[in-house]
């Protein structure tokens, strides 16, 4: 980066954004102490949904009704609706489809004819047909608290996912509402969060949480029988450190093929970028949070990547410890230096790579799959 300005205006921003944070997890762990709250566990979690749903019986996998409201951004469909399917009959809205062939910004000038359109077609389907459950994955940035609130009037078990509460739990305010879940976790029966730290916020808000992380859908995420003819390889946007970190890996005489939004190469189509998992010997991920210091979450790729049969090296942060032998199913990184000896590491002792990549795609398969955890989500709502 060399205009200094610009420099010193991404430094003020996370600066900013560090100290709204700090200030957020004050209020929520002051609120959650004071009240003498407590994280729900799973038995309590089910004790709770039996008395909220006290008709609900436990049907087969394959025979639920799901309505599930979402948008199809560049992931979902390959990943969310072919992983539902497994439980039953899906019957997918997503908004911008209407709004999008009407030419209309459904963020802002449409957001309200939105909402409405959202209750009047989901009201529509569930009069038709029976629901058993509706899984949506939806922000305050799209729908009002009252949208949320008409939606449990339907008297459905309802779950949230949400997947950046490190610093969007909250998020902006515009016209006095949460841009994050704040305004909304309330409506949902099961608050699905893939931040550990956010459980607290949902409690004080009187929500329900529950922290697991992003999945893969083994059906797209698996290995290509190809040559491996890239050493490092990087997919997604830049932005952040990244290109500084990929650029300094240059200097050292590590060549990065890096694709997404903001890189040269531009972005990979879903199957070029499962494919280019199998092409490189070293996939590289980022764990830091956009627009904060040290601040970490899990992401898609921590689980797609293996899944696929990738190697994988990633920032190390304490939540990967839950999911991953680190070191013997993927290798983690503290620093840059740590990098850079991990990388010349791995590309010098090709049959440890393939025994870390091996053990990484059989704990990826046995557990980290999206089915996982619709499973377990299904199991403490009562439906199976």
């Amino acid at each position: 980066m060399n205009d200094p300005l610009k420099k010193y205006r991404k430094q003020f921003r996370v600066w900013k954004n560090d100290l709204r944070l700090k200030r957020e997890r004050g209020y929520y762990d002051n609120a959650f102490a004071s009240r003498d709250l407590t994280i729900p566990y799973e038995e309590s979690i089910k004790r709770e949904m039996r008395k909220r749903f006290p008709h609900i019986r436990h049907k087969a996998k394959g025979t639920l009704s799901i309505l599930a409201i979402y948008h199809h951004y560049n992931w979902e469909n390959e990943s969310l609706k072919p992983s539902l399917e497994k439980f039953g009959r899906v019957r997918h809205y997503d908004w911008a489809e209407r709004f999008n062939h009407q030419k209309k910004d459904w963020r802002k000038s449409a957001k309200s004819e939105m909402n409405s359109f959202l209750i009047k077609q989901a009201g529509q389907w569930i009069k038709q047909d029976a629901t058993d459950v509706i899984f949506t994955y939806l922000s305050g940035e799209l729908v009002s608290p009252e949208t949320c609130e008409a939606l449990k009037s339907f008297g459905i078990p309802m779950v949230n996912l949400a997947l950046n509460d490190k610093e969007h739990f909250v998020g902006r305010i515009r016209n006095g509402q949460a841009m994050g879940g704040r305004d909304i976790c309330r409506f949902f029966d099961i608050c699905w969060t893939s931040t550990e730290d956010a459980a607290k916020k949902y409690c004080v808000e009187g929500a329900i949480p529950v922290y697991l992380p992003e999945g893969a859908n083994p059906e797209v995420h698996r290995p290509y029988n190809t040559e491996k003819t890239i050493d490092v390889s990087f997919v997604g946007q830049c932005y952040g450190n990244r290109h500084e970190v990929i650029e300094r890996l240059t200097s050292c005489g590590i060549h990065v093929e890096a694709y997404g939004s903001g890189w040269p190469n531009g972005p990979l189509t879903a199957e070029d970028m499962v494919r280019m998992y199998s092409k490189s010997r070293i996939n590289l991920g980022f764990g830091s949070v956009i627009g904060l210091s040290n601040a970490y979450c899990l992401k898609g790729r921590d689980f797609e990547i293996p899944m696929s049969g990738g190697l994988y090296l990633t920032e190390y942060h304490p939540e990967l410890d839950r999911f991953y032998n680190i070191g013997s199913e993927i290798v983690a990184y503290r620093d840059f230096n740590d990098l850079v000896e991990k990388i010349r590491f791995l590309l010098s002792n090709p049959e440890k790579a393939d025994e870390i990549r091996r053990k990484g795609y059989e704990r990826a398969r046995r557990e980290h799959s999206w089915e996982m955890r619709f499973e377990k989500i299904f199991h403490l709502l009562g439906l199976l």
